[in-house]
């Protein structure tokens, strides 16, 4: 990726540390949020120490009836609640039987977002500890859905919207935020979100869940997290004659303007809170988001989940499934469906990982991987047409119209989708894999559910129960011929949280390919062979904790080795570290 991003730099790298940027910065354990301060007494500060009424609607301090005798005393709670005391396992008990009685999804969102916004912590607990069934509440699919119809579900803002009005000053927008020690931004346009398109300012919805889940799945704290929308404009029709639509009521800002206003913001960024604030890029068009990484990368703690994350998630599914494939990833070849910033995020992460393997150089491993997009499979004939990210997958082939003939032609082991276009992978298709492999690595990537390329069913029946399959959005298991099939997860939760972490806990001020391979290489070492018995690539959820961990330490350690890691000295041991470092929702005790 980093090779393919210096040619728009003019050759410059990460590395290099361009003098344009100081680290600055350090954040912290203001509000006693990390496992190492679990015991500790704390103090519930506002401006002044809360208490009473005003301490029941704080949602970081807040605990409801779990007051103890003594706290209602000493923060005048007596006679502002009943006289029960619960514990934080009974409210979440509660809680959890309560959501289970809806039926809608939304609902549930709805649901969770009014808990955050009211108890936090709680929020966290019911999260982490029912992370399988919750994530695809507050994530894929349901926050597609969610997105659609932000504006009719807008209560109150959970973030920082920056829009066009606010040209000139968005230095001074972002000192209005009330917290100064952000260590992790989420930033959207909205212009692509998921497989829905351009939903503008009603993006919002991405970044919070993005961050609810760098907080439950990673340990960022909370309070260090920064959700913001760049609104300048949508070209959705729908959405600009809708009287509820939330965001500016004009078309999208283009060329100079967009890349100045863009330039503003990343400037006023770095300079409010230091060298050391990871800017994540997400659900940018592709004819911004390389452009970006790219203009970035070299000055700024960026990363792009939808080119990098999902990069990294999927070569750890790559790694993962040679156990049941056979070979090395250089004995395999590669086809995709989809040639947008995922599908060439993936495939060049593919191309280093085997660079790195075999010692070759990577324009070589490249013609391992093939891509197909509208126009059919990418081939050296085209390369006078081509956008400037697609052209190092332009290999000599003669022309194919179709992703069919294209799998007939290349023979690939390996079939993934990041289309954002639904059942693309037709039986025909599954099954001209099937007859060239004895068990085809089947991928359909793209979300929301509805638009995955097949679904978990097909490519099992399809293939006569023998093909690998991962997916974006989560499918059930299925039994075939007698054998029960759990579907793989290919979802970015299991990198970005833990490698977002893995920069904040070490203080690094640049992202390096290298740290996106020792991601992988982290999440694939957590397969185990009770789970390959299972047909599957990716752990479950249920241990991402633990996972995450993992995957900061590794990412650390890389940091660390590339000497780009600013918080010194280095910890003896990462993975304890890591964990003691992580965000608990546990409550605390009050003075």
């Amino acid at each position: 990726m980093e090779s393919a991003l210096k040619e728009q730099r003019g050759g410059e790298s990460v590395l290099d540390l361009s003098p344009r940027a100081t680290p600055a910065g350090g954040v912290e354990d203001v509000y006693g949020e990390d496992c190492a301060t679990e015991d500790q007494l704390i103090t519930p500060w506002t401006i002044a120490v809360s208490s009473g009424y005003n301490l029941l609607r704080d949602p970081r301090y807040n605990k409801g009836l779990a007051f103890t005798e003594r706290e209602r005393d000493a923060h005048y709670l007596r006679g502002l609640l009943p006289p029960v005391i619960s514990t934080q396992e009974l409210q979440e008990k509660k809680i959890m039987q309560s959501l289970r009685q809806y039926d809608v999804p939304l609902h549930k969102y709805v649901a969770m977002m009014e808990l955050e916004e009211r108890n936090e912590r709680l929020f966290y607990k019911l999260l982490i500890d029912n992370v399988e069934e919750l994530l695809p509440i507050v994530y894929t699919p349901t926050v597609g859905e969610a997105c659609q119809k932000y504006g009719s579900i807008f209560k109150r803002p959970q973030g920082l919207y920056i829009s066009l009005k606010e040209k000139g000053r968005i230095l001074e927008v972002l000192k209005n935020w009330p917290e100064r020690s952000i260590q992790v931004i989420v930033v959207t346009d909205g212009e692509r979100i998921l497989g829905l398109g351009d939903l503008g300012c009603q993006g919002m919805g991405i970044p919070v869940g993005k961050l609810a889940l760098y907080t439950a799945l990673g340990g960022v704290r909370p309070s260090a997290c920064l959700p913001i929308t760049i609104d300048v404009g949508t070209n959705n029709e729908q959405l600009l004659n809708d009287e509820f639509y939330i965001g500016l009521r004009q078309k999208r800002a283009t060329g100079q303007e967009y890349y100045d206003f863009l330039h503003e913001f990343m400037s006023a960024v770095k300079q409010n809170y230091g060298e050391k604030i990871l800017v994540q890029f997400e659900d940018f068009a592709n004819h911004n988001a390389f452009e970006l990484l790219a203009k970035y990368g070299t000055t700024h703690l960026v990363f792009n989940d939808d080119i990098q994350g999902t990069a990294s998630v999927v070569l750890a599914g790559l790694i993962a499934s040679l156990k049941l494939l056979g070979g090395s990833l250089a004995d395999h070849t590669f086809l995709f469906l989809g040639a947008g910033e995922a599908g060439t995020g993936i495939a060049e992460l593919i191309a280093l990982e085997i660079s790195k393997k075999t010692k070759y150089p990577v324009e070589e491993t490249r013609k391992k991987i093939w891509l197909v997009d509208s126009k059919g499979l990418i081939v050296s004939g085209r390369k006078e047409t081509l956008q400037s990210f697609k052209k190092p997958w332009a290999h000599e082939h003669e022309p194919v119209n179709n992703l069919l003939d294209a799998v007939k032609a290349i023979k690939p082991t390996v079939l993934i989708g990041t289309s954002g276009v639904g059942r693309t992978f037709t039986k025909e298709v599954i099954e001209a894999m099937a007859s060239t492999n004895e068990r085809p690595l089947i991928m359909a990537l793209s979300n929301p559910t509805s638009q995955a390329e097949c679904t978990a069913e097909e490519a099992y029946t399809w293939s006569e129960g023998r093909a690998v399959f991962a997916s974006g959005s989560p499918f059930p298991s299925f039994e075939y011929n007698g054998k029960l099939n759990i579907p793989g997860q290919a979802n970015n939760c299991y990198i970005f949280p833990g490698f977002g972490f893995g920069l904040v806990m070490s203080g690094t001020i640049r992202v390096h390919d290298d740290m996106l391979l020792a991601a992988s290489e982290a999440l694939a070492a957590q397969v185990t062979e009770e789970h390959f018995a299972k047909g599957m690539i990716y752990p479950p959820f249920a241990d991402i904790r633990k996972i995450s961990a993992h995957i900061a330490a590794s990412v650390a350690t890389k940091a660390y080795e590339l000497g780009v890691a600013t918080r010194l000295p280095r910890p003896a041991n990462l993975v304890k570290y890591a964990e003691s470092c992580m965000y608990t929702p546990n409550y605390r005790s009050y003075r």
